[in-house]
């Protein structure tokens, strides 16, 4: 009984807590592109950027917090610059649509034109947080690194191995859940939000209801600026803040909304977790957690690996090729807000 314990705190250390604060990460991100497509009819491929933006303003605004001796007790001080910085990315995006998309959309032009161009606009974000913050990792991180540390968990049990839970992998959860359902409580309850919704399901019939288009975009916008920008300090704070880092996420961010189902927020949410754990899973060495569960005379001499982390993005690539091509819809039917 108490290897299988030790196995399952192994798995808890190693698989399941990562796999919920990055599946929560991912879920977060996927609303936001599932938001773009679902009203405004395009994949945004400047989404991942859109993050590293979003959490670049907070990483500046808390460093200048931090400089003046502004904190946030045991959390960290980026939870007091979040809203400062989902305001400037907020700035930023509608600005863009003013700018660049707002161009296209008058003229009507085919998705795949709007694609192409938030192609570009992705690499214009991509330069432009390089060139103000650099290429490198910046630690922004302060308060307390554990909930509970594997140290503390092993006195409290007695087992041999430990549960170590950071401080950032309970505030993703939380923070995940909030901004899911006031999210959804937004879309379903009130009057702009069911704007939103009649505006996604024919965009026509909405505006002989009277329903402004150019405000249901700027609120779009700005609902996606405040998803990019938390999902993106989240991960930043989880992991570290690398620019390119989100350009990888791209993959699979896209991934989760078109698994989930592409335009579908529940779908979003639900791919989220499907994609991270798939990757965290499969990547993840099963020597320890098989050497407690089987005799020693078969214990495993090898990691026991599926494949290399460096290979943990194909994972979401593979999946999302085995659910296009046998439900090209997604696990939930997708273009529904």
């Amino acid at each position: 009984m108490t290897d299988f314990l030790n196995a399952l705190v192994v798995l808890g250390n190693f698989v399941i807590v990562p796999g919920i604060a990055y599946g929560s990460q991912l879920a977060l991100g996927a609303l936001g592109v599932t938001l773009i497509y679902g009203i405004l009819r395009f994949s945004n491929f400047a989404h991942g950027d859109t993050m590293a933006f979003g959490a670049m303003s907070t990483i500046l605004i808390t460093w200048g917090m931090q400089a003046v001796g502004i904190s946030f007790g045991p959390l960290p001080t980026a939870l007091l610059a979040l809203p400062f910085g989902i305001m400037v990315t907020m700035l930023l995006l509608l600005i863009t649509d003013r700018t660049i998309y707002r161009f296209y959309r008058v003229q009507k032009a085919a998705p795949v034109i709007l694609v192409i161009v938030s192609m570009g606009v992705m690499f214009i974000m991509n330069g432009l947080v390089r060139f103000v913050i650099g290429p490198d990792d910046q630690n922004f991180l302060d308060g307390e690194r554990f909930i509970i540390s594997a140290r503390d968990f092993k006195k409290m049990t007695g087992l041999n191995e430990g549960l170590a839970i950071k401080t950032t992998q309970g505030i993703t959860l939380v923070t995940a859940i909030v901004v899911v359902i006031a999210l959804f409580w937004f879309l379903n309850r009130t009057r702009t939000g069911k704007s939103m919704r009649a505006f996604s399901d024919n965009e026509d019939l909405a505006l002989l209801s009277g329903i402004n288009p150019e405000r249901v975009v700027m609120i779009t916008w700005m609902l996606v600026a405040g998803l990019a920008t938390i999902a993106g300090v989240l991960y930043g704070l989880d992991k570290s803040f690398k620019p390119f880092t989100y350009f990888q996420l791209l993959l699979p961010i896209f991934a989760s909304a078109i698994v989930g189902g592409l335009g579908n927020p529940l779908g979003a949410i639900v791919g989220g977790f499907m994609i991270a754990f798939a990757e965290v899973t499969v990547t993840y060495p099963l020597k320890k957690v098989l050497g407690y569960l089987m005799p020693e005379s078969l214990e495993p001499d090898s990691l026991v690996q599926l494949l290399s982390t460096d290979y943990k993005f194909a994972v979401s690539f593979v999946l999302l090729i085995i659910v296009l091509l046998f439900r090209p819809t997604g696990l939930f039917k997708g273009q529904a807000v």
